[in-house]
């Protein structure tokens, strides 16, 4: 076979459409997540326990 370097690997193919539809997926319900519960901008905040007294 001369045409060996224009074979396509579908497997490997399927794969990274199945990729790049499982990011378009979770991009889109980050977006839902960041427009029903905004995340604040300014500083992180660290939750710590409360001290049991």
């Amino acid at each position: 076979m001369s045409n060996d370097d224009k074979l396509i690997d579908f497997s490997a193919e399927r794969g990274k459409r199945i990729h790049d539809l499982h990011d378009k997926k979770l991009d889109e319900m980050r977006q839902a997540f960041e427009q029903a519960l905004p995340l604040p901008k300014g500083k992180k905040s660290s939750k710590s326990k409360p001290k049991k007294r």
